[in-house]
């Protein structure tokens, strides 16, 4: 494909995904007025926290183990 059609196709899905998306807003936020309503949005919010939380304990400790690991092969060259 040559530089032209190139730009016209990634212009043309860019303004398609614009248009999809801004749809997908208001159908969000409206999910979102209703689920802060009834209360659910905090359980939500707290799962998310605590995922968001396991994930980077998680990651820690897995950089401990490779730095330990990284120490000890530098002790045995």
């Amino acid at each position: 494909m040559n530089k032209r059609n190139t730009t016209f196709l990634t212009m043309t899905l860019g303004l398609l995904s614009t248009v999809v998306f801004s749809q997908e807003a208001q159908q969000q936020v409206e999910m979102a007025d209703a689920m802060r309503e009834s209360g659910k949005i905090y359980v939500v919010v707290a799962v998310l926290c605590t995922v968001f939380l396991g994930i980077v304990l998680y990651l820690i400790s897995i950089d401990r183990k490779v730095s330990r690991l990284e120490s000890k092969m530098k002790d045995n060259k």
